[in-house]
């Protein structure tokens, strides 16, 4: 007997009595069952399904845990090798481990959801997996942006992006090479988390969202989801990790998105007024050099009125400059807002930062500190002056927004690797803060 696998097939069948529906299911060969059972048209869900239209660059897939966003990342993928021979397909995930485990080898993965008859090669020592129809996927990791520079692909199909350890380099440099082909797209499938650039992607007009929640899942352990609601019931984690919502801010975060808008003031005019409103009792810049060659070096100017509020007034950071070119940037930056002091953090160069500092003319006098707090010991009290309305923000800084919205109680989970901007801003506001008459200047 004749017939078409499909959603619709399998609708049909289960619409029909009992005994009817066996009675066609035992007409069918062996190949013909199989093929109705095995077609994931068949099976697909709300929110497995890809966008309609052509206008969408992003497919972002967000799901409570178990919901079957990697079968649906594992179809999707098959389906564009089999249609499009000799594509190149990008494998992201948290590490080159995760992605082997996960999307190749896992029980919804490449491997598992290929058909019979198309069974891709799976070539570990060269991280890459090859299809039948002469397509290629290759293995990635969101540990390492950088081995993402260079490559080109016509697909993507990136896992767990909230868990990314290098999320924001990653993602450009794989969007940098997503080029080939008419229209090269990629398909994101995550459980939530409130990382700055989930939040860019959903905001992105060229992004389709689809999702859905563990329980949608028919095939989901019912003892495990009862369990998890039972003891996730009403909670923020469990709102995340078994609804798939994303919220507005991180849980514990020291500063949050409302508290910043309700901490912004218009842009004060650069360079400041000398006397009357506006002006600036002080002004310093904060300094977080860069751990490493290529880093970003954290520069903010914050200043403090008569009337002992304090400001950011510019965020001058800059990523892979060397260190004089840093200093130049700090030399501007002080020339720019008229400061008095820089604020410069010792622990990653040592005597390096003070000699290089010095050794560019415009840098006004310097004092080098010491972390011996950890940076959300010391982001602490600078958070509690911002929500008591003695702190402000004179004007929009994301970048430096991003990370001060990612500083918790439990350590940084934003961008980067390290908050320089955030750094270098509590640096600031902390010398801005420190009783009158305390020693704390430096001179080089």
């Amino acid at each position: 007997m004749a017939l078409i696998a499909g959603r619709e097939t399998l609708e049909a069948l289960l619409a029909l009595p009992g005994d009817e529906a066996a009675r066609i299911l035992g007409e069918l060969d062996d190949a013909a069952l199989r093929r109705l059972l095995g077609e994931w048209p068949a099976w697909v869900r709300s929110g497995q399904e890809p966008p309609q239209g052509d206008d969408w660059r992003i497919w972002l897939m967000l799901t409570g845990r178990g919901f079957g966003k990697t079968l649906a990342g594992a179809q999707w993928v098959s389906a564009l090798a089999r249609a499009q021979p000799g594509a190149s397909i990008a494998l992201v995930a948290a590490t080159p481990d995760e992605a082997r485990r996960v999307m190749i080898e896992g029980r919804s993965g490449l491997l598992a959801a290929a058909r019979a008859d198309e069974a891709p090669v799976w070539e570990p020592s060269q991280r890459r997996l090859r299809f039948p129809s002469g397509a290629e996927a290759f293995v990635y990791s969101g540990a390492n942006g950088e081995a993402l520079r260079g490559p080109e692909h016509h697909f993507a199909w990136c896992d767990e992006l909230a868990k990314w350890r290098q999320a924001e380099a990653a993602w450009d440099n794989l969007m940098l090479g997503l080029r080939l082909g008419e229209r090269p797209r990629a398909l994101v499938t995550t459980t939530p988390k409130a990382i700055p650039l989930l939040h860019a992607l959903i905001a992105d007009p060229g992004t389709a969202l689809t999702g859905g929640v563990s329980a949608a899942n028919p095939h989901v352990s019912p003892v495990w989801l009862g369990d998890m609601e039972r003891r996730l019931a009403g909670t923020r984690l469990g709102r995340q990790e078994l609804k798939g919502e994303l919220f507005a801010d991180v849980e514990d975060a020291l500063w949050w998105r409302e508290m910043i808008e309700k901490a912004r003031k218009d842009p004060h005019p650069n360079p400041l007024p000398q006397a009357g409103e506006g002006a600036m009792r002080r002004v310093v810049i904060g300094v977080d050099p860069p751990a490493s060659a290529g880093g970003t070096c954290g520069i903010v100017a914050c200043g403090m009125d008569a009337a002992g509020r304090a400001y950011v007034l510019g965020d001058h950071s800059v990523a892979g400059a060397s260190p004089r070119g840093w200093a130049r940037k700090v030399a501007g930056a002080a020339e720019s807002w008229g400061a008095d002091r820089v604020i410069a953090e010792q622990n990653n160069g040592g005597d390096m930062v003070g000699s290089t500092l010095a050794s560019v003319a415009g840098v006004p006098p310097v004092k080098l500190v010491s972390a011996s707090r950890g940076k959300i010991a010391r982001a602490e009290p600078i958070a509690a002056r911002f929500e008591a309305g003695q702190a402000w923000f004179a004007g929009r800084f994301p970048a430096l927004e991003d990370q001060l919205c990612a500083m918790t109680a439990d350590g940084y989970c934003g961008p980067g690797r390290s908050p320089d901007r955030a750094d270098a801003c509590v640096w600031a506001m902390t010398e801005l803060f420190k009783p009158r008459g305390e020693p704390s200047v430096r001179r080089l």
